[in-house]
């Protein structure tokens, strides 16, 4: 086996709990515009704002002006209706201040890995600034090596195409068998970095993802587990 020179993360539910967090901050932002005076009882309104993210996807930036839409001004009579949306969008924004943070373990695991030298980075799907916003929101920029952060809107290939990994091999100057992706998605991180030659690690965090039919080369419940396998199978002593 090449020996170890990179190893490349996911970001959304595999360094924290983007999903646990996206239902949290979703919550308080409803809960803040019925304060602001949107009327409806809280969990239809949550079914609905959720019934909104899943059809113009959770990258869109107008979900609480098409959620007015959809409930009509009945909904926020003599209110104004900026003010609704202005309460939760402070709302969501306030529970990202104050609850995205790394998984357990991941500080000092980075901190550890580039003592070892190993060259740390990321392939993550979704909106440049808002994937780069999660990297410094975890404190992790420090750790990263500069040019290995990819992120699909800015390469323009997306997950689970797997030119996506090729393109980070080529930028990386490594051979597939040099680099390991670590993700939580089998069908976008074990099975396209698997077919390169990549070594490919199953984050199982407990998340919605099922096997895809390919098997990781390893398979971790947290992050000493994947202490564990770098000890093991790749001789490094972290």
């Amino acid at each position: 086996m090449a020996q170890l020179s990179a190893i490349l993360f996911d970001i959304d539910d595999t360094l924290c709990a983007t999903t646990e967090f996206a239902k949290l901050a979703r919550r308080n932002a409803i809960l803040a515009m019925t304060k602001a005076g949107l009327k409806g009882p809280v969990e239809d309104l949550i079914a609905e704002l959720d019934e909104v993210i899943g059809e113009f996807s959770s990258n869109y930036e107008h979900h609480f002006d098409k959620l007015l839409l959809r409930l009509g001004p009945q909904a926020y009579e003599h209110r104004n209706r900026a003010l609704v949306v202005a309460a939760g969008i402070a709302a969501y924004h306030d529970t990202k201040f104050r609850k995205l943070g790394a998984f357990p373990g991941v500080q000092k695991l980075f901190a550890d890995l580039k003592r070892a030298r190993l060259r740390l980075g990321v392939i993550t799907h979704g909106l440049e600034v808002k994937q780069a916003e999660k990297l410094v929101r975890l404190d992790l920029v420090k750790y990263l090596d500069p040019e290995a952060i990819f992120i699909s809107d800015q390469v323009g290939i997306n997950k689970p195409n797997p030119k996506l990994y090729a393109h980070a091999l080529r930028k990386l100057g490594l051979a597939p068998g040099q680099v390991m992706y670590v993700g939580d998605n089998p069908a976008h991180d074990v099975a396209p970095p698997k077919s390169l030659g990549m070594i490919a690690v199953w984050a199982d965090f407990g998340s919605k993802h099922a096997p895809c039919g390919v098997e990781p080369d390893h398979r971790i419940e947290n992050f000493d587990g994947l202490r564990e396998v770098l000890q093991k199978h790749h001789g490094i002593k972290v």
